[in-house]
């Protein structure tokens, strides 16, 4: 019972910090400079992992269809099937699960520090906003640089899959892409990119609540990364099953069925 009030009190609680980051982007928005150096930060300290994440991703979803595809003599619509899979569904959540324990946690930690040794306080004390300083440049470069690192963890996997499918099932290059564009349609890539977009926002707004709402000292900041890094995986897993029911019922009624 206090676990479930606990989850509550958190819920409300992000809800009503959003509020406050959305009430002050509208009334005092923070130095675009400050924003694009928080992009950058997160991007660079990122991209090795995402990528890799994304590169492997791919291939193993190209050795899984294989697999299934090489029973039937369809070696051919490998790319497609493999690149259409990793694009509506596992690319976008795999790749989220490793920012959530990459871009997450560390978030949570460097605010959950400034927050316990006071130098949030400080900020407000001298007649500043945090909110505006130090939690909506991060919010929003989070944001931006969490959907870019998922896009190029998904174009990764494509040549992770391109690797694996010339290795391990013998196709060339050439052949392995032939189908892609017959298989991956407008409708998977903007699946794709929707679920890219709501993970970076849940990303966003998880781990700078945490953060921001630490107590209790240096066990407190501890606290406040574990709780952010299962907050986000539970967070992705939810989100991924809202976006996919989202996706799949405006494909159905686009198409008319």
């Amino acid at each position: 019972m206090k676990q479930l009030v606990s989850i509550v009190e958190d819920i409300g609680g992000a809800i009503l910090f959003l509020g406050h980051v959305f009430s002050t982007a509208m009334r005092t928005p923070c130095s675009f400079k400050i924003i694009c150096d928080q992009i950058w930060r997160v991007t660079i300290q990122s991209y090795p992992t995402t990528a890799l994440a994304g590169f492997f991703t791919g291939a193993i979803m190209a050795v899984q269809f294989t697999m299934q595809v090489g029973e039937f003599g369809a070696l051919g619509y490998l790319g497609g099937l493999a690149t259409s899979g990793t694009f509506r569904e596992v690319g976008p959540l795999l790749i989220a699960f490793m920012l959530s324990g990459k871009v997450g946690a560390f978030t949570a930690a460097e605010l959950g520090t400034m927050r316990v040794t006071e130098q949030i306080d400080a900020i407000r004390c001298l007649g500043a906003n945090p909110i505006q300083e130090i939690i909506l440049p991060r919010f929003v470069g989070i944001i931006v640089s969490s959907f870019f690192l998922l896009l190029v963890g998904l174009l990764m996997s494509v040549g992770g899959g391109i690797l694996l499918g010339v290795v391990f099932a013998g196709i060339s290059p050439e052949e392995y892409v032939r189908h892609i564009p017959t298989i991956v349609t407008m409708p998977s890539i903007i699946s794709g990119l929707f679920k890219c977009a709501v993970f970076a926002f849940m990303l966003a707004t998880i781990c700078t609540y945490k953060g921001y709402s630490t107590t209790g000292g240096a066990k407190g900041v501890g606290r406040a990364v574990v709780n952010t890094a299962m907050a986000t995986m539970i967070g992705v897993v939810l989100c991924d099953w809202l976006t996919s029911l989202i996706s799949e019922t405006a494909i159905h009624l686009a198409l008319g069925d």
